[in-house]
């Protein structure tokens, strides 16, 4: 039988506070003076009780990548992080492309223990964008695939996005588009504009990402499917994304947290660390997605978690990679970026950070309320201290962390993951897992 939980005094979703008793993997009861003998209890005064986070866009790198990151070091920074579910992109090695590889990752996950590790299968066979994958294999398999998505490489080609929307509305599917027009980006290693222009590094046009997305829109409609779109980064993709809205087209979008708070400025100091695809915006972008992510035209927080191996980063800017690792910082960063800016509320937190990204992923068991009968996956959150982050925030593989020494406010304190704390008072729980 598992602890009984008992978290005393804890703000829900940062609104009336109360007393949440956890047993046997569920919240038991929600009410003011709650008591149970031999419960654990926890002092949640002050604290912020969230749903457990939901990351629609995780890399985890293994099968393949297992010096950058392996599924179990990966679920460990996503429970430091306040996660209790994440969903794995496909650029392994090999690629998530069949049923075997996303049943690997489903194991290893629950091998883990850290997290819900939710496979995203690929779209085309290898990524490569040629034909596609054993959509309906991994939809049927033991992991129950969802979301599908070449991410790292955009479905360029419109034939095959098309038969993609199609084949995936017979099990309520959904395509998560990597927007980025090969050709329009080829060499690029920066946002182009004024600060590319100044550094002479070749620039990456807006309209890359832009021009895919009205068309896979306008696909999405003639089909009558459900389109997601990965990392959206311009202030042009959030008025395509409203367009399309208005217009009643079945579309989700996401940002991430490091296109919610840095801009293309930071690249002046070629620091590898500033490297991502999408790249950095201007300004004007950061305050445009910030806009659309509180109006609720993009509809979610994604970390695009992506370790890689120092060398990796530590070399001259256009031989680095493309990624940052976000799981531990992103609570932090939404907190400044748009709590911190009156833009969002912590009920606004749980619904872009867990409710809706569980639903657009048709993961059950997430995403729901801190209420009575409901699982008990639940991030505990302090608002109150700010400290600079540090390698000492960091608890998976790699170090590629744009925020290294910047100030953050807040503090995850505990994460609970089916009913007992992977995370406790700060600290990771040792000994979880198979």
């Amino acid at each position: 039988m598992s602890e009984v939980l008992l978290i005393q005094g804890a703000a829900i979703e940062g609104g009336a506070t109360a007393d949440i008793l956890v047993e046997d993997g569920r919240i038991a009861e929600v009410g003011s003076g709650l008591s149970r003998a031999g419960a654990r209890r926890i002092d949640a005064d002050g604290l912020i009780a969230l749903p457990g986070l939901v990351d629609l866009h995780t890399h985890l790198r293994e099968p393949g990548y297992e010096a950058s990151e392996t599924i179990l070091t990966g679920t460990r920074a996503a429970a430091a992080g306040g996660f209790t579910a994440v969903f794995a992109m496909p650029n392994t090695s090999p690629v998530a492309d069949v049923a075997g590889v996303v049943e690997q990752e489903l194991a290893l996950g629950e091998a883990a223990g850290y997290a819900t590790v939710q496979p995203i299968g690929a779209v085309t066979v290898g990524q490569r964008g040629e034909r596609l994958a054993e959509l309906g294999a991994m939809a049927d398999s033991r992991a129950r695939v969802r979301v599908f998505s070449d991410d790292g490489f955009c479905v360029w080609d419109p034939l095959i996005m098309r038969r993609a929307l199609e084949y995936v509305k017979a099990f309520d599917g959904v395509v998560a588009q990597h927007a980025q027009d090969p050709r329009l980006t080829e060499g690029a290693q920066m946002n182009e504009g004024v600060v590319s222009a100044e550094l002479g590094l070749a620039g990456w046009p807006a309209v890359a990402e832009e021009s895919i997305i009205a068309r896979d829109v306008l696909l999405a409609e003639h089909v009558g499917s459900r389109l997601h779109v990965c990392h959206l980064s311009t202030a042009g993709s959030v008025d395509i994304i409203r367009w399309a809205k208005k217009r009643g087209i079945d579309v989700t979008a996401e940002v991430t947290p490091h296109h919610l708070l840095l801009t293309d400025e930071l690249v002046r100091g070629y620091d590898a660390r500033y490297k991502v695809n999408p790249p950095l915006r201007r300004e004007e972008d950061v305050l445009a997605v910030r806009e659309g992510l509180a109006d609720g035209t993009i509809d979610i927080v994604a970390t695009d978690h992506a370790p890689h191996p120092s060398e990796n980063k530590t070399c001259e800017w256009a031989a680095a990679a493309n990624g940052m690792v976000g799981l531990e910082s992103a609570l932090r960063v939404v907190h400044e970026a748009m709590v911190g800016t009156g833009l969002l509320g912590w009920s606004d937190v749980a619904r872009v950070l867990s409710a809706a990204p569980a639903r657009i992923g048709r993961l059950a068991g997430h995403g729901t309320p801190v209420a009575a009968g409901q699982p008990a996956e639940l991030t505990l959150y302090d608002p109150r201290p700010s400290a600079p982050f540090t390698h000492d925030d960091l608890r998976g593989r790699s170090v590629n962390s744009p925020y290294l020494g910047r100030e953050l406010p807040g503090r995850v304190l505990w994460t609970i993951h089916r009913g007992a704390p992977t995370l406790a008072d700060g600290a990771l729980v040792e000994g979880i897992g198979a």
